[in-house]
C-alpha cells in the first residue's frame, strides 16, 4: 500500500509519525509525507519521500505568529491557534494537498488533527483516512468547559469547507479533527484515565518515540555519578517565552545545591536567553532528548505531550509548568496519574520550584507511578500496532470497494 502522512510544521506532531512510517516500511508498504520540507525534512530520515507543501506560508507568518502568540493563555490562545494558524494553513495548502493526492494516489491518508486540509481532501476523494492524535487534548474534550468556543471552532471548520467548495450539508457531517474510520492515539489509559467512553475506532497505541535522527551530540561525561540529574525543557515552540521561568528553575537547582544536595540540571534553551549559570547547570540549545532521558531522574517541562510521553517511557517523574494550548490538560493527566506535580509557569519562583523538586525527589510514590505508566506504554503496541491498524483499515476499505 501507499500511505501518505499529512503533518503540520511542528516537531511534536511529526515525530510520532516517523516510527509509524518506519514500521509500515518494514511491513513492505510505501510511505510519504506532506508538509513544509524545510521543517519536516530536518526531522524525517534523510531518504524520506516528502511533498513540499505549505513552506511559503510558514516562512511568511512564522515570526508574526510567534510574536503575537507570546503571552496568550486559555481561551485566547485556543482562538488564536485556530483562527490565525490552523485555518489559514488549511486554506492555503488545500489545493496543493489535493494535487499530491492525485500524484501519489495513496491507499490511506494519515492526517494530523491540526492539518485539516488533509482530512478535507481525503473525505472529498473517498480516500480512507486516519486521524493522528498526537495529543490527547482533543480527545479529552478541551471545549467541555468552553462550549461556545467549541461551537466557534466547528463553525470555522464548516465555513472553511464551504469556501473550498464542499456542500454545506456535507461540511456539517462529521468533524475534521476525528476520523470515523480510525484514530491513532499516542497514549494509554494509565496516563489518560478511563477510555471506556471511546468507540472501537480509537486505538490507544502508546507513545512512538524511536527511529528519529539525533539533533545534536551531548557531553555525557559532564554528568556525575551519584548526582540527581534534572532535565529542564519548555519544548521548541515555547522556549522564547521561557526566560523568566528558566531563571527561576535554575535558581531552584542552586537552592538545592546550597542545601548540600548533589544535583545537576540540563537546560534546553539558547545560552544567551539564560545568561550565566552555576557549575551545576549545563545550558544547550538542543539535546538528543530521547537518549538523554535515559540518564535523567527528574524532568521539569511545559507539559507538551511528546515530552511527557518520552519522559514517562523512561519511568521518570515530572514537574509540569503548562503554558498554553493542550499543556494544562496533559499536565493534569500526569498529576492525576500520580507521576508528578504542577507549578505555575507565570508565577512560580525559585523557592516554589525547589519545593516541588524536593517533593518529587523525596517521595518514591512518584517514581512508582511513572513506572506504572512506563509499563503500560510498553504493553500498548506502539508503532507496530499503529501500522497494523492503518493497513487493516486500508484492506477493509479495499474489500468494501472504497
Amino acid at each position: 500500500m501507499r500511505i501518505l502522512f499529512v503533518v503540520p510544521p511542528l516537531s511534536g506532531h511529526t515525530n510520532p509519525t516517523i516510527g509509524v512510517g518506519d514500521a509500515l516500511e518494514r511491513m513492505g508498504h510505501e510511505v510519504a509525507w506532506v508538509g513544509p520540507e524545510d521543517v519536516i525534512g530536518r526531522l524525517l530520515p534523510k531518504d524520506s519521500k516528502i511533498f513540499n507543501v505549505g513552506g511559503k506560508i510558514e516562512e511568511e507568518k512564522e515570526g508574526e505568529i510567534k510574536e503575537r502568540a507570546a503571552g496568550m493563555r486559555g481561551a485566547a490562545a485556543l482562538k488564536f491557534l485556530w483562527e490565525e494558524f490552523l485555518i489559514p494553513i488549511a486554506e492555503f495548502t488545500y489545493t496543493e494537498v489535493d494535487q499530491v493526492a492525485t500524484e501519489y494516489s495513496p491507499d490511506v491518508m494519515v492526517v494530523d488533527q491540526q492539518t485539516v486540509a488533509g482530512a478535507i481532501v481525503a473525505r472529498q476523494r473517498g480516500i480512507p483516512w486516519v486521524t493522528s492524535a498526537t495529543t490527547p487534548a482533543e480527545l479529552q474534550g478541551p471545549f467541555e468547559t468552553l462550549p461556545k468556543i467549541g461551537e466557534w471552532v466547528m463553525g470555522l471548520l464548516v465555513d472553511l469547507q464551504v469556501r473550498l467548495g464542499v456542500p454545506e450539508t456535507e461540511a456539517k457531517a462529521g468533524d475534521l479533527r476525528f476520523s470515523d474510520q480510525l484514530i491513532i492515539a499516542y497514549t494509554t489509559e494509565a496516563l489518560m484515565g478511563d477510555t471506556s467512553r471511546f468507540g472501537p475506532e480509537v486505538v490507544f497505541v502508546g507513545p512512538v518515540t524511536g527511529s528519529r535522527p539525533k539533533p545534536t551530540e551531548f557531553p555525557y561525561d559532564w554528568l556525575k555519578p551519584g548526582s540527581t540529574k534534572i532535565l529542564i525543557s519548555l519544548g521548541t515552540v515555547n522556549v522564547s517565552a521561557g526566560a523568566r521561568f528558566f531563571k527561576e528553575a535554575i535558581g531552584a537547582v542552586d537552592l538545592l545545591s546550597e542545601e548540600g544536595k548533589q544535583v545537576q540540571a540540563v537546560v534546553v534553551a539558547p545560552p544567551d536567553l539564560v545568561g550565566e549559570v552555576p557549575e551545576s547547570v549545563l545550558v544547550m540549545p538542543s539535546v538528543p532528548q530521547v537518549e538523554l532521558l535515559e540518564h535523567m531522574d527528574l524532568v521539569v517541562s511545559h507539559g507538551g505531550h511528546n515530552t511527557v510521553c518520552e519522559t514517562l517511557s523512561c519511568g521518570i517523574p515530572m514537574i509540569l509548568a503548562p503554558i498554553r494550548d493542550d499543556q494544562p490538560i496533559v499536565a493534569d493527566q500526569v498529576v492525576g496519574a500520580g507521576c508528578g506535580v504542577r507549578v505555575k509557569f507565570g508565577r512560580s519562583r525559585s523557592s516554589d520550584i525547589a519545593a516541588a523538586m524536593r517533593e518529587v525527589m523525596g517521595n518514591g510514590d512518584y517514581v512508582k507511578a511513572a513506572k506504572r505508566v512506563e509499563e503500560s506504554f510498553g504493553l500498548a503496541g506502539g508503532a507496530e500496532l499503529a501500522a497494523d491498524s492503518i493497513v487493516l483499515l486500508g484492506e477493509r476499505m479495499r474489500e468494501a470497494g472504497r
